[in-house]
């Protein structure tokens, strides 16, 4: 008989229907049961010898929280009949409930081998627990993670005995993630945590990739790229990664109508192993980038979310570096403008995946088109990486983006190179274009009698919490526009990071960093910025609450109690609109 191997996770909800991702030890038919008669059933998948289902559940009743239970092959799974939580639900907010939406990014499950710095609670296990101990209390509606869900090249102790009895680590990528099989060690390693498997399986959630889920620096640069495609290793380090967030976390992120038309989907589902089909498909993606859409848009009520992939989307050849190829940049600008009078050109693109529906929405979108009231109040753009950062820090990716190009001519360039892998130089600010170019789409998002009420940039990978504020030259949006940042959920803060954000805010560094930008002859940014809020420093949690045309922001810090419990202590809480 089957068994339960990890989740099940609770991803896509909307008034009346869910998705339920499980993996199991052995092929099987799982079903979902709910108390109040909803059901779904699914036959597993075969992927490199691990069996998955992602299980549809129909006939949910909107404005409610039902209980369910897992059952493969007619047997129950889950809840364990020893759980010390409380029963799974899957709730449906109606579309005037509001929405409470929880967002962090970078978490280990386990420090890294040889790890040093003390890492501190979990902020999810800390979350969990709240949670659970007040089930009928405020949970997150939604919970974003934002990247860096698992670390490929940063492993635990655990995790690298376990490699190191199955293969030579002094070959290949050594101690670090080599391939499908090692990828689902992370999943299991990271997912098992009692607490937040709990959190997954009663918390509908959306994710996205950032470089640790594959590798440190992934597509920083076309010269990286070359470099990692000389190694005997990266070919099949690569193909395993995108299979693995395929199955592990895409998956989840579309919706019944998405998955329903996704051939790749259908063919996985309906091979006897469908490992070759998902090995064809990650290859296709990688040779050619602009055949793949990892990004996607879900619409709960008046509340627009788009997840956007500042990855492997990129242009990487110097003189043309854009965070988004031309494809994906107009798919972003058609998703922000529908409903508000112009719908934008599409490009075809697969959503993640072999076909679907470009716009990725859910059943739960709603509002009128054209102008006047827009078609949502509150626009959420997740990207893992910030658009806006410390002014010393833009100015130098600026810098350094100018000298990769040849502005100084070529021992700048190779100068320029070294300094951008050493200093992980590779968020907005060093695609200057597509900083630009984004924030004239957030502007004139937030314009007009249309306009939404907030629109707000979410963003981890820093390893700090901030709030900033854009402005333009002559122009005011109406919206309240800003960029929220929240890292990381659990990992390391040493004090280097700490002193080096902290002046990277500070007046002398916005100096430094104009003199900087002058020497790399570089234009001023299109937009400026301040720092309204932070920087934090810890392992933490934001939660945006959106009602109406109001939305509050509230930042928690996971911290320990002497009786060696942990607790959300509050960091801030303001009004945003």
């Amino acid at each position: 008989m089957a068994e339960l191997r990890l989740g099940p996770l609770l991803r896509y909800t909307d008034g009346s229907r869910a998705t339920v991702w499980v993996e199991t030890d052995g092929p099987c038919t799982a079903e979902v049961r709910c108390a109040d008669g909803a059901r779904g059933t699914a036959r597993s998948f075969l992927i490199a010898g691990h069996h998955y289902a992602l299980v549809q559940v129909d006939g949910l009743t909107p404005g409610t929280a039902t209980e369910y239970e897992v059952l493969l092959d007619g047997a129950g799974v889950w809840p364990p009949p020893d759980s010390r939580f409380p029963p799974s639900v899957i709730a449906t907010p109606t579309d005037d409930d509001g929405m409470r939406v929880a967002f962090g990014s970078c978490r280990w499950a386990a420090p890294p081998a040889g790890g040093k710095d003390r890492v501190g609670p979990d902020a999810l296990d800390t979350l969990s627990a709240r949670v659970a101990a007040d089930p009928d209390g405020a949970r997150p509606d939604v919970l974003l993670l934002l990247g860096d869900q698992v670390y490929a090249d940063e492993i635990s102790d655990a995790t690298r005995h376990w490699i190191a009895g199955r293969r030579d680590v002094a070959a290949g990528p050594g101690d670090q993630v080599a391939d499908y099989e090692e990828y689902t060690r992370l999943y299991y390693e990271s997912w098992l945590d009692p607490e937040v498997r709990w959190l997954l399986s009663t918390v509908p959630s959306c994710m996205i990739f950032d470089d640790h889920d594959v590798i440190d620096d992934w597509n920083t640069s076309a010269a990286w790229l070359a470099d990692m495609r000389a190694t005997d290793w990266w070919q099949e380090r690569l193909l395993s990664g995108l299979m693995s967030y395929w199955v592990y976390q895409q998956l989840g992120n579309l919706s019944p109508d998405e998955l329903a038309a996704d051939p790749l989907y259908t063919a996985v589902r309906e091979a006897p192993d469908g490992t070759a089909v998902l090995r064809e498909f990650a290859t296709r993606a990688d040779a050619d980038p602009t055949s793949v859409r990892w990004s996607y848009r879900r619409d709960f009520g008046r509340i627009r979310l788009l997840m956007v992939d500042s990855r492997a989307a990129r242009v990487l050849e110097e003189g043309r570096r854009t965070m988004l190829d031309p494809g994906e940049a107009a798919w972003l600008r058609e998703q922000v403008l529908d409903g508000r009078g112009e719908s934008g050109s599409g490009s075809g693109k697969a959503s993640g995946n072999a076909g679907g529906d470009a716009s990725g929405s859910g059943t739960r979108s709603g509002g009128e088109g054209g102008y006047g009231r827009g078609a949502y109040d509150h626009l959420l753009i997740g990207t893992s990486l910030p658009w806006l950062l410390p002014h010393l820090v833009h100015d130098v990716e600026a810098w350094n983006a100018a000298m990769c190009g040849g502005e100084r001519g070529a021992r700048w360039a190779r100068l320029g190179e070294r300094i951008r892998r050493g200093a992980d130089l590779e968020h907005w600010s060093a695609f200057p274009s597509s900083f630009d170019a984004l924030g004239d789409l957030i502007a004139e998002a937030g314009t007009g009698p249309g306009a939404p009420a907030t629109v707000s940039v979410l963003s981890g990978d820093v390893h700090h919490a901030y709030v900033a504020e854009p402005s333009w030259p002559g122009r005011t949006p109406d919206a309240r526009v800003a960029q929220l940042t929240c890292s990381p959920v659990h990992n390391s803060v040493p004090l280097s990071i700490r002193l080096g954000f902290r002046f990277g805010w500070s007046v002398p560094a916005r100096a430094l960093g104009r003199r900087i930008a002058r020497h790399g002859r570089c234009a001023p940014p299109a937009v400026g910025w301040r720092r309204t809020g932070g920087p934090w420093f810890g392992n933490q949690i934001m939660t945006l609450t959106l009602r109406g045309r109001s939305a509050r922001l509230r930042l928690e810090q996971a911290r320990a109690k002497r009786d060696g419990t942990t607790v959300l202590r509050k960091v801030t809480d303001r009004e945003l609109a």
